[in-house]
C-alpha cells in the first residue's frame, strides 16, 4: 500500500504545539529584524538593497504570514494530539482495530508507544521497500517501527528481513513490527534472537487496554486554556515588536558614520604641557595679515629742495659739535 507524501504543513504539525509557536516567533523576528542586521554591512549592492528595504517595514507582512502559518500548525498539532488520545481511549476490541484505515492505525500505534514513555516521530517513510512508519526515542535508544494493518494476511519473512536491513543500515537499537494479521512461521524464526520484536493484534490490544485502565489525566499540553493563553501571548509579543522601528531606520544600512572632529592641541604657557581639546566645530583657516603698501613721495619743488638742504646742513653742524672725536689707534 502506498504511503502519503507529507507536506511542509504536515511536518510542522507533527511537532508539539509549543515548538510550532516558538518557531513562528523566531521566524517573525528573523524576517522583521534579521534581514537588516544580517545584510546591513554587506558590500554586495543586491543584499544591501534588501537590508535597506527592511527599515521601511516592507517585510512586516511576510513576518506576520510566517507567524500565522506556525500558529495554524500549532492549532493542528493541538487537535491531533487530543484526537490521538481519544482514539486510543475509544478502542473496544479487535473489530475496532480492524475497522480503522491504515493512517488511523499508525496514529493509534504511535499514541500507544507515546503513553509508554517514548518520544514518537512520525516519519512517513513507508513504501514498497518496507520503510519506517514511526521512530521511537527513549533513554538514548532509537527504535524503528513498521505498522501493518493487514486484516487477514500474515506478515512474511521478506518484510522482517527488510526491516532488519534498515536497522543495520540506520544504526538503530531495535525494530518493532506491529501487524494485526500475525506473522508466518518463517518470519518468527528469522526474528528470533535478533533485535526485532513482532507485535501481533492481540498484543497490541492488550497494550491499549492496559493504558485505558490507568486512566491517565490530561497533561498540560492537552489543556485548551493553556494553549489559547500561549497563542495570545505570542501574538501580543509579535504585535509589540512590529510597532518598533528597526535599529537603522534613520541611517541607511551599511552607511559609515561621519568622522569625529579632529583633536586640537593647545599648550598652557605657564606649564608648557600640551593638552588635547576636541574642537566643537571644524577649524576655520586663519586669515593672513594684509600687506602694507608703500607709496613714493611726490617730487619736491626747487624751494622745498633748498629748504631741505638748509635744514640738513644745520643738522650736520649740530651733530659735529655734539659728537666727540674718536681717538685714532696708534699704528704699529
Amino acid at each position: 500500500m502506498g504511503k502519503r507524501k507529507e507536506s511542509g504543513f504536515d511536518i510542522l504539525a507533527s511537532m508539539t504545539w509549543p515548538a510550532c509557536l516558538v518557531l513562528g516567533l523566531i521566524g517573525f523576528i528573523g524576517i522583521q529584524y534579521g534581514i537588516g542586521w544580517l545584510w546591513g554591512s554587506s558590500s554586495h549592492p543586491f543584499l544591501l538593497a534588501f537590508a535597506k528595504a527592511s527599515s521601511t517595514g516592507v517585510y512586516t507582512p511576510l513576518a506576520w504570514f510566517a507567524l500565522w502559518v506556525c500558529t495554524l500548525t500549532s492549532l493542528a498539532s493541538f487537535f491531533r494530539r487530543r484526537q490521538r488520545r481519544r482514539l486510543l481511549e475509544s478502542q473496544t476490541g479487535m473489530d475496532s482495530l480492524r475497522n480503522m484505515d491504515w493512517k488511523t492505525f499508525e496514529r493509534l500505534v504511535g499514541e500507544a508507544f507515546r503513553r509508554q514513555g517514548y518520544a514518537v516521530k512520525e516519519t512517513g517513510q513507508g513504501g514498497a521497500d518496507g520503510g519506517v512508519d514511526l521512530e521511537l526515542h527513549k533513554e538514548g535508544q532509537i527504535t524503528l517501527v513498521q505498522c501493518k494493518q493487514w486484516r487477514s494476511q500474515s506478515v512474511g519473512v521478506q518484510t522482517v528481513r527488510e526491516m532488519f536491513g534498515i536497522l543495520v543500515d540506520q544504526g538503530a537499537n531495535a525494530v518493532k513490527i506491529v501487524a494485526l494479521g500475525g506473522y508466518t512461521t518463517d518470519a518468527a524464526a528469522f526474528a528470533r534472537g535478533k533485535r526485532i520484536e513482532l507485535v501481533d493484534g492481540r498484543a497490541l490490544l492488550a497494550t491499549v487496554r492496559g493504558i485505558q485502565a490507568k486512566k491517565e489525566p490530561e497533561v498540560a499540553l492537552d489543556n485548551p486554556v493553556l494553549f489559547a493563553g500561549v497563542v495570545l501571548i505570542c501574538l501580543l509579543v509579535a504585535f509589540a515588536l512590529s510597532k518598533q522601528q528597526p535599529a537603522r531606520s534613520a541611517e541607511a544600512p551599511g552607511t559609515p558614520l561621519a568622522p569625529a572632529p579632529p583633536a586640537v592641541q593647545s599648550a598652557t604657557p605657564a606649564q608648557g604641557v600640551g593638552m588635547i581639546q576636541t574642537a566643537s566645530a571644524p577649524a576655520q583657516p586663519i586669515a593672513s595679515p594684509a600687506r602694507k603698501i608703500y607709496k613714493a613721495d611726490p617730487p619736491m619743488s626747487k624751494d622745498e629742495l633748498r629748504d631741505w638742504q638748509k635744514r640738513n646742513r644745520e643738522a650736520m653742524k649740530i651733530l659735529e659739535k655734539t659728537t666727540p672725536e674718536l681717538e685714532t689707534a696708534p699704528t704699529q
